[in-house]
C-alpha cells in the first residue's frame, strides 16, 4: 500500500490520483498540510534522491518563498531541513509518495509507470 501526502486542491495531487485508481494501484491519500511526512519517511526520500534536499521542497509555494528558503537552504544541515519540512506539509513537494518498494515525490505519468507500474 502507498502512502500518498497530498492536497486536494492541488492539480498535481490529483492527477496522480487519478493514475493510481486508473492503474487499480492501492494507495492510501493522507492530507499533507495536516499530517507532513514523517522524519523517517523523509530521510528515506532524502537517500532517493542521493541527498539533493532541495528536491524535498515544494519551491514554488508560498511558504517556501515567504520563508526566504531560497537562500537560507544552501546553509542548513539536512537535519534542519528534515525537521522543518516534518513540520509544515506546506513545504513538502507533492505528491510525496512512499511505500515498501517506491519513494518519489511530485508526478510524471512515465516516471510512475517505471516506478510503481
Amino acid at each position: 500500500m502507498l502512502n500518498v501526502y497530498s492536497y486536494a486542491n492541488c492539480g498535481t495531487c490529483r492527477k496522480a490520483t487519478k493514475f493510481l485508481e486508473a492503474n487499480s494501484i492501492p494507495h492510501r491519500i493522507i492530507p499533507i498540510r495536516d499530517q507532513p511526512p514523517s522524519k523517517r519517511e523523509l530521510k528515506r526520500m532524502l537517500g532517493t534522491y542521493q541527498g539533493n534536499i532541495r528536491k524535498l521542497f515544494n519551491t514554488s509555494g508560498m511558504d517556501y518563498k515567504s520563508m526566504n528558503l531560497k537562500d537560507k537552504l544552501p546553509d542548513m544541515t539536512a537535519a534542519e531541513a528534515i525537521t522543518l519540512l516534518s513540520q509544515n506539509g506546506n513545504l513538502v513537494k507533492r505528491p510525496f509518495v512512499i511505500g515498501d518498494d517506491v519513494a518519489i515525490v511530485g508526478f510524471s505519468e512515465d516516471g510512475w509507470r517505471d516506478a510503481i507500474g
